[in-house]
């Protein structure tokens, strides 16, 4: 394309005008509408979790008194109820107790999507199920009877299931990640699981190359098809073609063609083209923010081969920032834009696969989670 035929700046910027997300921060839940906010909702709040059915919202917050709970807009987010009981709880005689809604998911497996599926990942790390919209959730018992799980470590921030993946092609298959236990496969709807780490080396271990307790920080199904999946881990950028028996390092810190680092948070799949995912990198374990000091977001386009970065309208100096695993999403509709929140409370938004980057939306309180609406 010539420069002559390039849209300007200013219209790219204009491509997000539309653009509408939920952002859910330590402080309350944000619906954010070309850059104006609308909140907060459940003021001093956490807000881990968002998921949206239609005009259904579901919203997961820790109370620091009371402590998790979800709760459910009918409206589109303009009124919000909560359940009387608590819809996420371990059965009694389990000994736990949840902390913290992790992930809310919509099990796009099922055939009938008149009664959706729901699915949630908590702490202590579990997957629950609900087959009412998030009104009730029951225990997916196997993955709580495994016997690894008695051996998994909780990451810096808990012991928290935060990836839940299904895919329609794959009607029995579920994949889910566990900080710090890693990758666990169910090909019989939840009945039986499995470690699915090989080649996912935990470097923060005495013997990296070990069956289960990497520290698995997000995981992406490519556009590909549910066996392509991209993964995030604590050191490492990792995609794997047969979903997930075998994981291939791609990140190549310091390499021509390579990421600044391999450190970081969330992995974001292009949803309608093939080998194009995103990362966030950050400089280490010991200094969590962005690499060298500027905000770049890196884009492979060939399957992990290499790397672009990806810069224009983000800060480039003196920008200490982080972006956490949730904090990182693309919406499932063309032209498919792209929104992370960070740790200091900007949002930035792209609707050209992060070409020209526009600040949304800034000075709210540190963001947790956010999701592009439709």
């Amino acid at each position: 394309m010539t420069t002559s035929s390039r849209p300007s700046i200013s219209f790219r910027a204009r491509a997000t005008d539309h653009l509408a997300l939920a952002v859910g921060t330590v402080k309350g839940l944000f619906l954010v509408s070309d850059g104006v906010p609308d909140g907060p909702w459940f003021k001093g709040q956490q807000v881990p979790a968002f998921l949206q059915v239609g005009p259904r919202y579901l919203a997961a917050t820790v109370d620091p008194r009371f402590g998790p709970m979800i709760h459910v807009s009918l409206d589109s987010g303009a009124t919000w109820s909560e359940p009387s009981d608590r819809p996420i709880a371990f059965p009694e005689g389990t000994g736990a107790s949840v902390a913290q809604v992790w992930q809310l998911h919509l099990d796009n497996r099922a055939s009938d999507s008149n009664n959706p599926v729901v699915l949630a990942g908590v702490e202590p790390a579990a997957l629950f199920r609900s087959n009412d919209l998030g009104e009730t959730f029951e225990l997916v018992e196997p993955l709580w009877s495994h016997p690894h799980r008695n051996k998994w470590e909780p990451g810096a921030g808990g012991l928290g299931l935060h990836t839940i993946l299904t895919h329609a092609e794959r009607p029995d298959r579920i994949i889910v990640g566990i900080s710090a236990g890693g990758v666990y496969r169910s090909d019989d709807d939840g009945a039986t699981w499995a470690p699915k780490n090989v080649g996912i080396s935990a470097r923060f271990l005495p013997e990296p190359d070990v069956e289960f307790g990497q520290c698995v920080h997000k995981i992406a199904i490519d556009a590909e098809g549910p066996d392509v999946l991209w993964l995030q881990n604590h050191w490492g950028i990792f995609r794997s073609t047969d979903a997930g028996d075998h994981w291939e390092d791609i990140g190549r810190p310091g390499e021509n063609g390579g990421v600044p680092s391999d450190f970081g948070f969330p992995i974001v799949a292009h949803p309608d083209e093939a080998g194009t995912a995103f990362v966030f990198p950050l400089e280490s374990d010991a200094y969590r923010c962005s690499s060298e000091a500027s905000c770049r977001i890196y884009r492979t386009s060939d399957s992990g081969k290499s790397w672009d970065a990806l810069d224009t309208g983000l800060p480039q100096t003196h920008a200490h920032l982080t972006v956490l695993r949730d904090a990182f999403a693309v919406g499932g509709i063309a032209p498919f834009p792209l929104a992370f929140g960070t740790r200091t409370g900007e949002v930035y938004a792209s609707a050209d696969g992060g070409e020209y980057w526009r600040l949304f939306v800034n000075h709210l309180p540190p963001i947790l989670s956010v999701r592009v609406l439709d």
